[in-house]
């Protein structure tokens, strides 16, 4: 999430709203002064809210950098510091502005483990902050205020998967990708929904999905090895499974000694396409579905290939193996 980014638009947008009528080409040179300067337009509560969250969860993601020089038990003393200090700044700014949404969703990404619990919270703000009477797919990304509304209803998505309620996962996702598909799926809904029709055995709907990109990720890649798994089609899986081996980096290992993910605070961090930490979110949010699949794991390790891939991946990564 961009605070930066969406604050200018708020700011801006608020501004528009004061002034009253404006054209194009004036709304234009205003946001242009916004950029330049973002704090000096900074005079709502909502907004000062929303620098609060900003400032933190750029320091949350600062005071992480280091934890891989920590042993078990100082790493878990320093994240409960730290969502801690995430829960606290997600108070200050509730009660600057009572209707920050986003407030309220990250402090309960920050403060419920359980898959269950937390989306019965996700689903009651979407029943408090449900601010008109249009669905999820009828909101614009380009508006900025429903941006909110639409990071939830992503994180109800996900968490549907995290609580295995896959039906309930696909129809959320899917709603979020209609309403975003055109700005290029900000919010990673279709990565949720394929992973969420390999797990329903929906093959038709797997490759309705994937043939409105241009190209798969970890996320449609390691979801086809996993459905054809599932059919029992051998021959097609593990020509799936080299395929999610070559595209992505450290796609083997990432798979056969899956890493410790942190929650994703409000949505699914930017991830460069192929990359090693890609393929390390897509196999954290597939967990759910790869415990489900009995021998799954136990198939790809005895592929000698693709336990090699892995292997050489570790030692040339100096990774644990």
């Amino acid at each position: 999430m961009n605070f930066r980014e969406e604050l200018i638009l708020r700011c801006a947008s608020r501004r528009r709203q004061k002034l009253g009528q404006m054209s194009d080409a004036a709304y234009q040179e205003l946001l242009l002064a916004v950029k330049q300067d973002p704090k000096a337009y900074v005079d709502d509560p909502a907004e000062k809210a929303y620098v609060i969250l900003g400032k933190t969860l750029r320091k949350f993601n600062e005071s992480a950098r280091d934890d891989d020089l920590l042993d078990d038990d100082q790493y878990m003393a320093a994240r409960a510091k730290r969502f801690e200090v995430l829960a606290k700044a997600c108070d200050a700014a509730i009660e600057l502005d009572a209707g920050c949404l986003d407030a309220h969703l990250l402090r309960a990404l920050a403060t419920i483990e359980r898959p269950d619990k937390l989306l019965d919270a996700l689903l009651g703000l979407e029943e408090k902050f449900k601010d008109d009477d249009r669905p999820v797919d009828q909101l614009e990304w380009g508006d900025v205020w429903s941006r909110p509304r639409l990071r939830l209803r992503a994180a109800v998505a996900r968490t549907c998967g995290d609580a295995a309620c896959w039906k309930m996962a696909r129809d959320a996702a899917e709603s979020v990708l209609r309403a975003t598909e055109k700005d290029g799926d900000p919010l990673g809904a279709r990565n949720t929904a394929a992973l969420a029709y390999a797990r329903l055995e929906d093959e038709e709907s797997l490759n309705a999905l994937e043939a409105r990109w241009s190209q798969g990720n970890a996320w449609s890649n390691l979801a086809r090895c996993l459905l054809l798994y599932k059919l029992g089609r051998m021959p097609a899986a593990r020509r799936a499974l080299r395929g999610y081996g070559q595209l992505t980096k450290g796609a083997a290992y990432a798979l056969l000694k899956p890493m410790y993910v942190e929650v994703f605070l409000p949505d699914r961090p930017e991830l460069a396409p192929g990359s090693f930490d890609e393929a390390l979110a897509a196999v954290h949010e597939a967990e759910v579905i790869i415990a489900d699949t009995p021998d799954f794991i136990a198939w790809c390790q005895a592929l000698d290939w693709f336990e090699a891939d892995a292997r050489a991946y570790a030692e040339k990564h100096d990774l644990d193996w």
